[in-house]
Formats: structure tokens, sequence, C-alpha cells
């Protein structure tokens, strides 16, 4: 089948952005934000445990951002009405902080964009666990601004109704793109949340692991290799021609 549509994540692929050095970062900004309506270790606390029961919802009924803030208020006492304001103000004015945590990927810019100019129809699958505001501001670090970019979907916190590792939630994408699984490729770095469940719905998939390693089955993969050996395979027309049933 022709690929109608590529589906990219952020964190560690479009952007070198790392867990182990981003998130601590992120929890120290956003504990300290917080210590005037919660002590920062009940926050942290709260705030991973409502992010865990995000993480589990697969329900079509809810969107993962009435799910976490549905967590966030019973846990805490505080109602919507004075949280939402207060942590956009810190997405706003602290969050641009993390930005030198983070290493801009060359390649992805051309990489995207030679991908629009194929005619083919570019996601944003990043993990939407974050609201809008913080998945835009990445973007624009990695080079890939929504301004710039027209994107099919940037998936978020507020338009999305399940997560990765779910498969669910790449179905939910194809839906929304209007995208048969076998007409579309996911590329990302994490074997579990972007190759897995992809594949096990049909799609094609392109791995881009963080250090050359043997992946732990090909027969999931469509390619594999960096950022750089796809802008090259994209180049030399790879996308535009048949490839095989994954």
């Amino acid at each position: 089948m022709m690929i109608e549509a590529v589906l990219f994540d952020l964190d560690d692929t479009l952007l070198g952005n790392h867990v182990d050095t981003f998130v601590p970062r992120y929890f120290k900004l956003l504990g300290a934000y917080a210590a005037e309506l919660l002590p920062a270790d009940q926050f942290i606390q709260t705030l991973l445990a409502c992010t865990e029961l995000t993480i589990q919802n697969v329900d079509e009924a809810r969107t993962n951002y009435e799910v976490f803030w549905q967590a966030f208020t019973a846990r805490t006492g505080l109602s919507t009405a004075v949280a939402e304001p207060f942590f956009a103000r810190f997405y706003e004015e602290v969050f641009p902080q993390l930005q030198t945590v983070t290493v801009v990927r060359p390649l992805a810019r051309p990489l995207v964009q030679a991908c629009l100019d194929a005619g083919l129809k570019v996601v944003i699958a990043t993990n939407p666990l974050f609201p809008r505001a913080a998945i835009e501001q990445r973007l624009a670090w990695a080079g890939v601004p929504v301004s710039e970019f027209d994107y099919a979907l940037v998936t978020t916190l507020e338009n999305m109704h399940a997560t990765k590792p779910h498969s669910v939630y790449y179905a939910e994408i194809l839906r929304h793109i209007a995208c048969a699984p076998g007409k579309a490729l996911m590329v990302g770095d994490s074997w579990t949340n972007d190759i897995v469940p992809a594949a096990a719905l049909g799609m094609h998939t392109f791995w881009t692991p963080p250090v050359a390693e043997p992946p732990p089955d090909l027969a999931l993969l469509t390619g594999r290799g960096s950022l750089d050996d796809l802008y090259r395979r994209v180049q030399k027309g790879w996308l535009s021609a048949p490839l095989p049933e994954p």
C-alpha cells in the first residue's frame, strides 16, 4: 500500500528530550510553582496518581483532560475554576525554562517538511499527557512549530481519549485523519509506546532507538535507524513507493 500519513513521536524523536533529565526538572519547577496551593510532595504524588489514571483510561466518552481533572479535583479539593488558570500560567511563564534541557535535532524540520511536500498527512503523535500549550512549546523548541507546519493533528491532553501504549490511541488518530492503518507510518524511539501498539493495529513502523540495538521483534518493523536515515529514505522516494504489507 502507498503511505498516506506519517505519525511522529515528539520527545526523543523530533526533539532531543530525555525523560531522565526533563521529568525531574519539570517536577521541581511545577512543585515549587504549586506550593501556594499544596505542599510540593503532596502535589507531585497527586500529579503522578492522576497521570497514571489518565494512562489507564480507554473510555471513548471521556477525554484525557476530563479524566485527569476529575481525578485531580477529587484528590485535592481544588476546583477547576481555581486550578486550571493557575496551571495555565505555569505553562506560559515557567515551562519555557525547560527548553534548556532539550536538544534540537537538525533533521527534524527538513524531514517534516519533506513529508508535507510529498503530500502526506503529518501527525504529531506525542503521548497526550500534556496540555496543548506545553506540546506546542516543545514543537517550537524542535523547530517544527504549529505556526509554520500544517499538521493533520497534534495529539494533546484535551483532544484525545486514550494514551500510549494503547492501540486505541492510534486507532483514534487514524479515524480523525481518515487513514487506514496499512497506509500510515509511525515513527518513534520507544519500542513499547510507539512500535508495538502501532504494529498491533496494522500500521507501518520506523524505529529510531536512542542507541543502536537489535529490535526485540524484527517482524514489527518496516524500517529502523536514525532520523537522518529516515530523511535520506524520504528524499529518495521511499514513502512514494508501495511498502510491503505490515
